[in-house]
């Protein structure tokens, strides 16, 4: 149909404006919940303080639930970040990187939390990897938040693997873990922001994880099996077929 290009690239045009938009709208929101947050929680501070000093078990009391306000005061704060971070849209700073540099990077954090939890890390990273395009920040967020999440997955004596190896249009990278597994419908759901099988749990990390893999033009798959572990699967794209992509009409 003649016109119909050009009418879908109006529409997607102001999807995109749209959740700009929204976006902007949302971290506004947040900004201002975290200004009233930010004094709620440093009266509840000066309460614990006052009630610290009194040993009447009345006063005990009070203090103890000073510091449950405290603690869910604290989960709102990380909730609010997190979101603000989710909703962020900022342009990439990408630069020629080695994929195995960045896992690396990751793991250099990771590993002594794994030995302290009893957790065996595996690595087989292929030396033989074409560079790629990345913001390497974001990147680095978005690799820990798959490390994390496999970590809280699994039981003292479990593994977790990391693998590279090149395709056939770039490079990718497993993330296996054996921990419990997830069934299909939660599959279904885990890049669903704000969904979250943990307790306390801001369901924006995987969400955040993909945005930013996406991003980059690449893609993030998982496969799971309750009783025997899940694996995360990122492709990026080489350079030169990123060149292609912007050169697309």
């Amino acid at each position: 149909m003649p016109g119909s290009t050009a009418y879908s690239s109006d529409a997607d045009q102001r999807l995109v404006d749209q959740y700009q938009e929204i976006a902007r709208l949302a971290g506004g929101l947040a900004h201002e919940i975290k200004n009233p947050l930010s004094t709620i929680r440093l009266n509840m501070e000066l309460l614990a303080e006052d009630f610290a000093e009194s040993d009447s078990a009345r006063d005990q009391r009070a203090l103890r639930k000073v510091q449950m306000v405290e603690r869910e005061c604290q989960r709102l704060q990380d909730l609010l970040d997190n979101f603000l971070n989710y909703t962020k849209v900022r342009a990439l700073r990408s630069e020629p990187t080695s994929l195995n540099d960045q896992v690396e990077r990751v793991l250099t954090f990771f590993r002594p939390k794994a030995a302290e939890a009893g957790i065996e890390l595996a690595t087989y990273l292929s030396p033989d990897l074409p560079t790629v395009l990345l913001d390497r920040e974001a990147f680095h967020g978005a690799l820990l938040n798959l490390v994390l999440n496999a970590e809280q997955a699994v039981e003292r004596g479990g593994q977790i693997i990391v693998r590279t190896y090149a395709t056939a249009d770039g490079v990718a990278l497993d993330l296996i873990d054996t921990g419990c597994g997830m069934d299909e419908e939660t599959r279904a759901k885990i890049f669903d922001a704000f969904f979250s099988t943990k307790a306390g749990g801001s369901g924006l990390g995987l969400p955040t994880t993909r945005k930013i893999v996406e991003a980059h033009g690449g893609e993030i798959r998982v496969e799971s099996e309750p009783g025997r572990g899940t694996q995360f699967t990122i492709k990026l794209p080489t350079p030169a077929r990123l060149a292609a992509q912007s050169c697309s009409p």
